[in-house]
């Protein structure tokens, strides 16, 4: 079986640049050299600062960490949010119902679904 290419939010598998990103694309070619990891220092400290931080409880290290995050945005097309969004409704919709039946009638339970 052939090792497939994973998807690449910015790049078309033939390198052109995805028409979202283009701007993206533009302004990032007009970056110093370790401008992006300058941004990525500084927007690191001001989490810190901020208290935008977690602590794995049990680990060793102790300290507080940076929530993962990057600098580049990830951007969604609007094509593309429309069909994100219908899943997002109907998961959020989904949540709420089974929620709702947990606090309240338990059908769920009752049916065997899931164990009490």
């Amino acid at each position: 079986m052939g090792e497939k290419t994973p998807f690449d939010e910015m790049y078309n598998p033939d390198g052109s640049v995805r028409e979202p990103y283009r701007a993206l694309a533009e302004w990032l070619a007009e970056q110093p050299d370790k401008g992006l990891a300058l941004m990525q220092t500084d927007a690191e400290a001001i989490f810190r600062k901020l208290g935008i931080t977690f602590a794995v409880y049990g680990s060793d290290e102790g300290n507080e960490k940076v929530i993962p995050f990057d600098v580049i945005p990830r951007i969604i097309a609007a094509n593309e949010w429309r069909r994100l969004s219908k899943g997002i409704e109907q998961r959020v919709k989904a949540l709420n119902a089974f929620l709702y039946d947990i606090y309240h009638r338990q059908e769920i339970l009752k049916a065997g679904r899931i164990p009490e």
